[in-house]
């Protein structure tokens, strides 16, 4: 199945019904009172999280979600029925925008979680509605109100416990699949990944956390390059990130002056990600020996857990992936338990997605008005 991460569609919640002018007939009532009934309310059109969904691309197929509208209502002081709610599947992470306004109208973060993107309008009243001692025959009645219609911009960010960094051909698809089930595309070349792999790590019976391979982060992402400001949003849940450096990179480059490039983009792009944890993993270390560049990790990062690896051999991988299992269960742990840690969590999330956002605004400017000077 092609992977999609933005899909643009069209929500229309269901008008209300109308109320109905009726008055009573009856062998001995010739004349009775009102008793025209009210409309149905409109139905609602919401978002509810589908855990095994992993893409967005049925909405290219089904661009307008439209709920049922209320029915009118009828004589007899009969009340029409409300239309029935459209719910809508939607993989968990995605996150509504309203494309009109920008701004943020949901989050979808665990499953069956529903978001109401599209409220049904209001039945309209019937004339029975409108009696009174001072009014016992009223010919008024309302229309039903019509439902909210709205165009939403739905963005997917893969929900992972850990993150892979690195510059392109640095052996993330190598280490996820070494370490998963995961089968990413992989070559002896430098190329970067086009969609994110997602892989589980399973280190014990009941202990395990999800990898995944951050797409597109090359020099110059975040101010348009490669897949510039797309690739980011799928770190914007990630709670750990694994900087893998390519000891032996095949251009012969320093391995330490990419490494800082590539933090530049990350936090160029967000300095959010500055209050994330981040490691380093030497990769390919059966080709260059450890000590070396070991050294030189403790040197320029003195403050961070370093690791060295080969996915070849499988030198250090054990080792790499017990610690991120017990980093991720700590973290889980005081996340359920510590409300005011959980509440600043919330916050660095939003944050990360505001700027995904303002990101976003600006790719599609810059697409647009790259467009319109190719015409020009």
């Amino acid at each position: 199945m092609k992977f999609v991460d933005e899909a643009v569609i069209e929500v229309e919640a269901g008008k209300g019904g109308d109320g109905c002018l009726s008055f009573h007939r009856g062998p001995n009532q010739p004349k009775g009172g009102p008793d025209g009934g009210d409309g149905g309310d409109g139905g609602d059109v919401r978002l509810i999280g589908d855990a095994a969904l992993n893409t967005l691309v049925d909405f290219r197929f089904m661009p307008r979600c439209r709920a049922e509208s209320g029915r009118a209502g009828g004589g007899r002081d009969k009340t029409g029925g409300s239309g029935g709610t459209l719910d809508v599947r939607v993989p968990v992470g995605t996150r509504i925008i309203d494309e009109e306004t920008d701004t943020a109208v949901g989050d979808v973060a665990v499953e069956d979680q529903a978001v109401t993107v599209a409220k049904g309008g209001a039945r309209g009243f019937g004339n029975a509605h409108f009696k009174s001692s001072t009014n016992r025959a009223p010919r008024h009645t309302t229309p039903g109100s019509p439902g909210e219609s709205r165009r939403l911009r739905l963005t997917l960010n893969v929900i992972a416990d850990v993150g892979l960094l690195g510059m392109p051909n640095a052996g993330k698809s190598t280490l996820i699949a070494r370490v998963s089930a995961s089968r990413p595309k992989i070559a002896d070349y430098p190329f970067t990944t086009l969609v994110p792999n997602l892989g589980v790590v399973r280190v014990g019976e009941d202990a395990s956390f999800v990898m995944a391979d951050v797409p597109g982060l090359i020099p110059g992402a975040s101010s348009g390059a490669g897949l510039g400001y797309r690739f980011l949003k799928h770190l914007t849940r990630t709670r750990l990130l694994l900087h893998l450096v390519d000891t032996a990179p095949l251009d012969g480059s320093d391995p330490l002056a990419n490494c800082r490039q590539i933090e530049e983009e990350l936090y160029a792009y967000s300095p959010v990600f500055r209050e994330r944890d981040v490691w380093m993993v030497a990769t390919k270390m059966d080709l260059t020996g450890s000590g070396p560049m070991l050294a030189r990790l403790a040197e320029a990062f003195p403050h961070r857990r370093r690791f060295a690896t080969s996915a070849v051999t499988g030198l250090g991988l054990d080792d790499l992936t017990r610690a991120a299992m017990a980093w991720v269960s700590r973290y889980r742990m005081r996340l359920e338990g510590d409300a005011e840690f959980a509440r600043r969590e919330r916050e660095l999330n939003d944050r990360v997605a505001d700027d995904v956002r303002r990101h976003s605004i600006g790719g599609r400017r810059t697409a647009s008005a790259s467009r319109e000077s190719s015409f020009g």
